[in-house]
Parts: C-alpha cells; sequence; structure tokens
C-alpha cells in the first residue's frame, strides 16, 4: 500500500472512533437504574453527607462550634455562634445568587462559610471563591467614612469526593505532592517568601474518600469528627472512643433517625433519594470518558504507528534514491575516463 492509500485508511479508522463515540454517548443509563430507597433501608443514624442530615446536626450551634474549633486554627478560640441568612444575593438583579449551606458569624466578627459537598462539581473550586466574594462584597459600607476595613472570613468546604474525581471530566491532572493529604489549608501567600500576605481570607477543603482511617486508629479529636461525617450512616450505635465527648453524645442522640417525625423520615428519604441518583449519574459519565479516554488513546496509538511505518519507508526510499543518484555520478565519471562499457546508458 502506498503513503496516501495509508492515509486514507487511517482517516477511515478516525472517522470509525468518532461515530462509534457519538453512539456510546448517547448511552446515558450504562448501569441498571438504583432502587429507591425505603424506611426499610434506613439504619440507625443519618447520613451528614445529605443537605438534610447535616444542617440538622450542625445546625445545632454547640456542635458546629465544637466542630469549627477542631477544624480552624482561629486565635483564641470561637466563642460563641450566630447563625444568619444564608443566600446573598447577585451584583446585579440578574446574577445568581449564592445560597451556603450555612452561614454565620462569631461574637468576634468573623464570618464562617460551612458548605457540605457530595457529588463531584468541576468547578467547584471556583464557586466556593465566588460565594466569599459575594459575602466579601455585602461587607461594604456606603458612605465617605468607611476605611474599607474587612472582617475576616472562612470558608469551610467539606467533599465526599476527590480534586481528582472533579477534574476527571476535563481529563486534568492534579499534583499531589504530600500522599494521602486529605485537608488543604489555603491563604493569600507571598510567592517568593512564601509568608502568610493576608490572613483575612481562609478556605478549608476536607476530602473524605482521602481518610482513609480506621476507628480502631483515630487519634485526634478532629479526625474523630472527619470520621463521624464519613461514616455515622454505617454505625450501629456509639463507639465507646466516642462517649468521652458530650458534644459527641448530643450529635448522636440528634442523629438517631428514630428520634424523627414522619415528615422528616420522608424528607431525608427523598434528599438521600436525590443524592444517590446524582452520584448514579456521575459514575455513569465517568465511566463513559473513561471508554472513550481509552479509544481515543488507542486511536492516536494507531495513527503514531502509522506515521512511523510510513516515515520509515521513506526513509528506505529517500536512502535507496540518495545510493541511486551516487552510483549514476560514479558510472558518469567512469564513462568520461573509460568511454561506454558494454553498451551501457547512463541515465
Amino acid at each position: 500500500m502506498n503513503k496516501t492509500g495509508k492515509k486514507i485508511l487511517f482517516i477511515k479508522k478516525l472517522l470509525s472512533l468518532h461515530h462509534k463515540r457519538k453512539k456510546m454517548a448517547k448511552k446515558v443509563n450504562l448501569k441498571k437504574p438504583i432502587k429507591s430507597l425505603t424506611e426499610n433501608d434506613l439504619g440507625v443514624y443519618i447520613n451528614l453527607l445529605t443537605d438534610f442530615g447535616f444542617k440538622r446536626v450542625f445546625g445545632i450551634k454547640e456542635v458546629l462550634l465544637e466542630f469549627l474549633n477542631s477544624v480552624l486554627d482561629v486565635e483564641g478560640g470561637i466563642k460563641d455562634l450566630q447563625y444568619c441568612n444564608p443566600e446573598k444575593l447577585g451584583f446585579s438583579q440578574y446574577e445568581r445568587k449564592a445560597v451556603y449551606d450555612l452561614y454565620c458569624v462569631s461574637g468576634e466578627d468573623k464570618h464562617f462559610i460551612v458548605e457540605i459537598q457530595s457529588v463531584p462539581q468541576i468547578y467547584f473550586i471556583d464557586r466556593t471563591v465566588l460565594y466569599v466574594s459575594r459575602l466579601i462584597n455585602s461587607q461594604s459600607v456606603k458612605g465617605k467614612d468607611w476605611n474599607f476595613e474587612l472582617p475576616k472570613v472562612y470558608s469551610l468546604n467539606i467533599l465526599d469526593f476527590t480534586f481528582e474525581e472533579a477534574m476527571l471530566p476535563l481529563e486534568k491532572e492534579v499534583t499531589r505532592n504530600v500522599k494521602n493529604k486529605f485537608v488543604s489549608k489555603v491563604q493569600l501567600l507571598d510567592c517568593e517568601t512564601k509568608e502568610l500576605f493576608y490572613d483575612k481570607l481562609t478556605f478549608i477543603y476536607i476530602e473524605l474518600p482521602r481518610f482513609t482511617k480506621k476507628l480502631k486508629n483515630l487519634k485526634t479529636f478532629f479526625e474523630q469528627w472527619i470520621y463521624i461525617i464519613k461514616h455515622l450512616h454505617e454505625l450501629k450505635g456509639v463507639p465507646k472512643k466516642f462517649r468521652k465527648e458530650k458534644v459527641f453524645e448530643s450529635l448522636f442522640e440528634i442523629a438517631q433517625i428514630a428520634r424523627m417525625t414522619k415528615k422528616e423520615v420522608n424528607n431525608y428519604l427523598k434528599d438521600l433519594n436525590n443524592m444517590n441518583i446524582v452520584k448514579n449519574e456521575i459514575r455513569t459519565r465517568d465511566d463513559i470518558i473513561a471508554r472513550l479516554s481509552t479509544e481515543r488513546d488507542n486511536a492516536w496509538i494507531e495513527r503514531d504507528n502509522a506515521w512511523n511505518t510510513i516515515a520509515q519507508k521513506d526513509n528506505e526510499l529517500s536512502e535507496l534514491q540518495c545510493n541511486n543518484i551516487a552510483l549514476q555520478g560514479q558510472l558518469k565519471e567512469y564513462e568520461k575516463r573509460f568511454g561506454n562499457i558494454n553498451g551501457t546508458k547512463v541515465l
């Protein structure tokens, strides 16, 4: 097969792959639909990764206060909290408003946004920056007397996914310098000296899937909190390790499904089923992306192999042509010196 024929064959393969990808992308439900949960499927405690469960437990001031103090290194500690309106309007009537899961202010005028995100979102970090910017903008004071002083703002984000999972649709790699690191604290630093440049803005990201410690290996108060958030709905009772802390006794009591009204159980089930449906759709999407990526990589390998083969043949042909030209030159030189031998005609 000549060079042109090989190129045509490769183009046909790419077109075939393109049609195959379009056909696969239309298959939204590669997995069987998940079964809706009922009261019989529920355990002893609610799932804190649901919107209902998270707000039911951390909507209790004493519980949230203890949790924030275990996560955030706030000078002097957080003494008191006041829950505020979680909605922040956009800069104009046409812009989308920001709705926080929980928003509260301490007695020292420190502001806390607390978010739970159970399913991957590609631009979740961008969203947290937008939400904080809405909050900061709302702190501005009209009039000439305001000197632009702003309060400290903390954005605490609990994720039931990793940054790698969130970036999967974009096929971007996330660089990890520290293995098994599940908490990221982000502040404004001087890039050259690495010194803290602005101490009034702090982002905390907790990636629950990267927290893999077993119950028996928990060492700190903070680790106990993360374990509870991740595994509460799997527990059958209060582990002995958690009975020493008064706040955990209150948490486990609040989180009991048996203490919920019929309406609360129905709302919780609705929230839980919605979360499971979205997670299933995300898994389906990721499966499609993984399959398409594999086929694409294989296509590029075939392409590279094809071009390498063509290049190799071209090199061999060029070498033969060079040898032929050199041979012709030698024959012409020979003829000049000795004449035409045996009627050989030089091209």
